[in-house]
């Protein structure tokens, strides 16, 4: 009987393993949503309470907060992931151009890559004249080699906008909602505290992606947190206190 034949023409011995898609828009844009959300809203609220003003002008400021920084979160994804889209479709169809107009000059240049990179001319000639053989083979690997680009792995600003949105308005709305059920001294507390948990669980989160210890990263993330509530908090008293003067 025959060897069985190994799934996608892998050798017994390497073992295979999957890789995440960390290039994508939607996923980054979905991890600073909700870690800005967080801190920018905490910040606002308790920025706001150190003043000591009324409980309904602290739950409007984090509901004005939390919708106008989601939009605002947004819009910047989207703008910014749109120009890089745009930016690199136009490189991309520069070079589409390049590879129909001069053929042998750009299988030269990837030939001369590939030489830079130890591989002897026989073969790296060879290696050039079998991805030119297809157009879009040829493009995509011209992008990545003198690009540096992923034809496949742009994102989608939509996306990246509809993510940012979502995670910044869930990360902003944690530290607001003891304000809808309480107020003064007792909210503050409370907000604290879920702003607390929450960073350490945004923080451990993120840890799952970078491969850093979770406790590092989790109190890396109170620590920002608590910074900027910290500086904002000792801002609203003090101006707080000026106006009481």
């Amino acid at each position: 009987m025959g060897t069985p034949r190994r799934a996608h023409g892998l050798h017994p011995e390497v073992e295979h393993h999957e890789h995440r898609d960390i290039t994508r828009g939607a996923a980054r844009a979905a991890v600073f949503g909700m870690s800005d959300g967080l801190t920018t809203n905490i910040a606002l609220i308790l920025g706001v309470s150190g003043a000591n003003p009324p409980g309904d002008f602290v739950r409007l400021a984090g509901i004005a907060g939390l919708i106008g920084g989601a939009f605002s979160m947004a819009a910047g994804e989207w703008v910014s992931m749109r120009a890089q889209t745009e930016l690199i479709e136009r490189e991309l169809a520069l070079e589409r151009r390049e590879l129909a107009r001069a053929p042998e000059k750009e299988k030269r240049e990837l030939a001369a890559i590939y030489r830079g990179r130890g591989i002897d001319s026989g073969t790296a000639d060879a290696m050039a004249g079998q991805v030119m053989a297809d157009p879009d083979t040829a493009l995509e690997v011209h992008a990545r080699e003198e690009m540096g680009i992923d034809p496949g792995s742009l994102g989608s600003p939509v996306a990246a906008a509809g993510s940012s949105f979502v995670t910044f308005a869930l990360g902003a709305l944690v530290p607001l909602v003891p304000f809808f059920f309480a107020h003064g001294h007792g909210a503050v507390v409370a907000a604290i505290v879920l702003g607390v948990v929450a960073a350490a669980l945004v923080g451990g989160a993120l840890a799952r992606f970078t491969g850093r210890s979770v406790l590092f990263s989790a109190a890396r993330q109170v620590a920002i947190a608590a910074a900027a509530a910290g500086v904002t908090y000792g801002i609203g008293a003090l101006v707080g206190l000026s106006g009481t003067g």
